[in-house]
């Protein structure tokens, strides 16, 4: 069961990552609520959809090395 969820936290992180990256303005006004003191820009929404994309590569390596 572990691994089905470890799958499909590093599905999701590609998956908005990736969204993210090709359609920021899709995803800007869920940055601005969440960051709601600050404002939400292009360059603070490529950041965390690239941070996105690494933390889902580290899972996957997690998982990979789990099961090997």
């Amino acid at each position: 069961m572990i691994t089905v969820d470890l799958c499909v936290a590093v599905q999701l992180c590609l998956a908005f990552g990736v969204a993210g990256l090709l359609w920021p303005e899709k995803f800007l006004p869920l940055f601005e609520v969440l960051m709601f003191p600050w404002v939400a820009s292009y360059r603070a929404i490529r950041a965390n959809c690239l941070v996105a994309i690494v933390l889902s590569i580290l899972l996957l390596a997690r998982l990979l090395l789990s099961i090997g």
